[in-house]
């Protein structure tokens, strides 16, 4: 037999640094140790290995291997640039037309000899090759390393890792973006405005230059008001009710014309009366002594033309004389006044545990953890990797431009940062994966599973099969990989993962409370519902609490996070001016719109459709591929029942939904 030729393709990564000027050699191995000479990969005349790059290589060698088992790679120090990220290698024998990938996704460090299984893909306990499965983890945990940087908040990464950096300028840079929507618009005017004048003032801002917020028309009114609690951003507050609160100042007598000629008993027999109570927020502190945050109490009554109506606000938690309850016939501005005052707590706690703290900052830990624990080769960091993509990047970003002293929370928001980090200390104290993480049980610890009640939430509807399809797309996955329980047990990686994500924030920990069985996984449903609740939390999770803001927060009478003045303490009529004094003046409205509108843009691909491909097992891409199906069923009904929706609820759309916290 003559000579054999082999095609080398390398992919390498985008990145930063990850190309190389280095010698690159390869080894291709087969079985009983079969194997290929040495080969030098390099092309005459071409500056191979630059970032994000595939470059393709010709090869001949006496030695036939039908069928590549491993290769073995390494590369020495020369060049300027010498580090190198490779993100994959695929051989193919010329003369059998096999074609075989190896998955890398790993720095190669000079001098090392890689050995790198076909697929790459095994769990811990069958590994080829132990050793250097056990030096690549130690890297990682020298460069992933675990730190509460909030008093009494969730263990982030301490500093962020290179691997973590943006490799180009992506598009999230607020303060450059911001100054360019400026520039493109007449809001420049804003700058130096002071009050405004009129709300006809206010509503004349916007333009198609940013796009018209929703609330701007609607603010005002009830109805749109109710959808607020289940069709937008903060919408897993709502509760059935089920008795009368004791702590509400106000009689069923008082009620009673706002229930259709029902009385309350018929109404809560009837799965018709809702609550939302802000008590976490009581005496959050404020970032200025003139300022007030409210921590109200509402009820809400489901129409008889199946909307959803507020029927009752009280401000603050407490029975007092200056604390009166709103309803529907108080004089109209002060009505208003009172939902205003009502969604400024709403608010306050939509930006801080909703928003930043049960997704970015809780996922941010999960993060750290995966890549501690998990060696690039294990099934669960394949699955769970493209979930994390740029979400340390974001976080270190954002926190260090919003959520930092004099940043945009400490100038847009009543509760400053002071209030935010103390609200996230409260709110991940009680938050638990295996309830408000897991959106079954969350909606059935709310009395809202059953989708007969409280019709028109559409988060709950949309959101069900998202996570359904999740779940299956995990379960298929991960029976894959343990089909028995004792390959569970024998995963020293697994069962360490589980035991940092639970371990106290105080002992060095992720400390995320509610892990089934504590993070010990015995079974596949544990692993199910722990990987289900990170990833549904990293898309699905994030996207219906991001993607909204703009819509809601850029007309400040629509969802203020801050008021100027007090709320008001009896049922004196208000006016118009009244509204207008206690609203940001025009440069804080403006810096709420911009971050408000870039915080609402998509930056990353549909969930699904991976912006990098980790898992290369023929078994489990058939797994992927499945669930890309049935996310494409899922957005055509969900299509469907938007012709049917005013407005629509768009942000669960699969098609809408990033695969991570990318924005």
């Amino acid at each position: 037999m003559g000579r054999i030729s082999y095609i080398i393709l390398v992919k390498t990564g985008d990145k930063k640094l990850s190309g190389t000027d280095s010698n690159v050699s390869i080894i291709l191995h087969g079985y009983l140790d079969i194997k290929t000479e040495e080969f030098a990969l390099d092309n005459f005349f071409r500056n191979d290995f630059e970032a994000g790059t595939i470059d393709s290589f010709s090869i001949e060698s006496d030695v036939n291997i039908p069928q590549i088992e491993r290769i073995e790679l390494w590369r020495d120090t020369l060049g300027v640039s010498s580090s190198w990220y490779v993100d994959w290698i695929e051989v193919k024998n010329q003369t059998t037309a096999e074609s075989s990938i190896f998955p890398v996704f790993r720095w190669i460090k000079e001098n090392f000899h890689y050995c790198i299984q076909h697929l790459d893909t095994s769990l811990s306990q069958y590994d080829k090759y132990p050793n250097q499965r056990y030096m690549e983890l130690s890297e990682k945990r020298n460069a992933y390393q675990l730190r509460v940087k909030v008093e009494n908040g969730p263990a982030q990464v301490k500093e962020i890792p290179s691997d973590e950096q943006f490799s180009f300028e992506y598009k999230w840079n607020i303060a450059k973006r911001k100054m360019q929507m400026i520039a493109t618009s007449k809001l420049h005017m804003l700058l130096n405005g002071a009050n405004w004048e009129s709300l006809f003032d206010l509503t004349n801002v916007y333009s198609d230059a940013f796009g018209i917020p929703e609330g701007v028309n609607k603010w005002s009114n009830d109805i749109y008001f109710g959808s607020q609690r289940i069709s937008s951003m903060n919408h897993s507050l709502i509760k059935l009710c089920t008795a009368m609160p004791q702590k509400m100042n106000i009689t069923e007598d008082e009620l009673k014309p706002f229930l259709e000629g029902w009385s309350i008993p018929q109404v809560i027999q009837a799965n018709r009366l809702f609550i939302i109570d802000l008590e976490v927020i009581k005496d959050i502190p404020v970032r200025s002594p003139e300022l007030i945050l409210t921590c109200p109490i509402a009820l809400f009554f489901l129409n008889g033309k199946k909307q959803l109506v507020p029927i009752a606000i009280q401000l603050f938690q407490e029975k007092r004389e200056d604390n009166p309850v709103f309803i529907p016939t108080d004089p109209p501005h002060t009505w208003l006044m009172a939902k205003m005052w009502y969604n400024l707590g709403d608010a306050s706690y939509h930006q801080s545990l909703t928003h930043l703290a049960f997704t970015h900052l809780l996922m941010e830990g999960v993060c750290v953890v995966s890549h501690r624990q998990l060696s690039q080769s294990h099934p669960i960091f394949k699955l769970l990797a493209p979930h994390f993509l740029y979400l340390i990047a974001i976080n270190s970003r954002g926190l260090d431009l919003l959520v930092a002293p004099n940043g945009w929370v400490d100038k847009t928001m009543t509760i400053g940062i002071t209030g935010m980090f103390s609200l996230i200390a409260r709110g991940i104290k009680i938050w638990k994966m295996d309830t408000h993480g897991t959106l079954p049980e969350d909606l059935k610890r709310r009395g809202l599973l059953n989708t007969n009640i409280l019709p028109g939430y559409h988060f709950r509807d949309d959101a069900l099969l998202l996570y359904q399809a999740i779940k299956n797309y995990v379960s298929k996955y991960v029976k894959l990989y343990y089909d028995k329980p004792e390959k569970i047990f024998d995963d020293w990686e697994i069962m360490s993962w589980g035991n940092e994500l639970t371990k106290a924030r105080e002992k060095g920990g992720c400390g995320i409370l509610g892990v089934p069985n504590n993070g010990k996984f015995e079974t596949v449903e544990d692993l199910t519902i722990t990987l289900t609740s990170i990833i549904y939390t990293c898309s699905v999770g994030h996207a219906s609490t991001n993607f909204p803001q703009y819509d809601e927060y850029a007309f400040p009478p629509n969802y203020p996070a801050c008021l100027k003045g007090t709320p008001p303490k009896d049922k004196s009529p208000l006016t118009e001016h009244d509204i207008l004094i206690a609203l940001p003046d025009k440069p804080t409205t403006l810096d709420i719109m911009t971050v408000t509108k870039i915080l609402s843009d998509r930056g990353t691909n549909s969930i699904g459709d991976f912006e990098v491909q980790y898992i290369f097992d023929p078994p489990a891409k058939k797994i992927v591929n499945e669930f890309r199906e049935e996310l494409k069923d899922i957005s055509k009904t969900i299509k469907e029942r938007n012709k049917k929706r005013e407005p629509p609820y768009i942000w669960l759309d699969p098609d809408f939904v990033p695969n991570s916290i990318s924005i």
